[in-house]
């Protein structure tokens, strides 16, 4: 069975720092899927923010370029989204996402709340 979690959500005041965490069991990101991190903001749809294929390489969207980072432990199956600068519009519940590769397999976290607020 296949599960993300996602932790590391919380409270934080503009131009603070968090780093949120999507722990894997039952697949091995590295090798076969593409992560992702999506958020949603209340009242609006959910909007791709970063990802990390299998190979290593990392896209973000652009109203995140610059101050987010994607990362990932292999030896944990854990990834992870540095977040700095963090504005008032950055605030959402966050959604890690996992896409096996050749395939229309994909699987979702329960999502973690971040909120920047003064």
């Amino acid at each position: 069975q296949v599960q993300l979690v996602e932790s590391g959500g919380d409270l934080v005041q503009p131009g603070g720092s968090l780093r949120l965490s999507c722990a894997a069991s039952g697949i091995f990101f590295s090798t076969y899927y593409n992560m992702g991190w999506y958020r949603q903001a209340p009242g609006k749809q959910r909007d791709w923010v970063a990802t990390l294929t299998h190979g290593g390489i990392t896209d973000y969207a652009d109203s995140v370029k610059g101050r987010f980072t994607m990362s990932r432990d292999d030896t944990k199956n854990t990834v992870y989204l540095h977040m700095n600068s963090l504005k008032f519009e950055d605030t959402a519940v966050y959604y890690c996402k996992a896409s096996r590769l050749f395939s229309r397999d994909e699987y979702w976290g329960q999502g973690t709340q971040v909120t920047v607020s003064s």
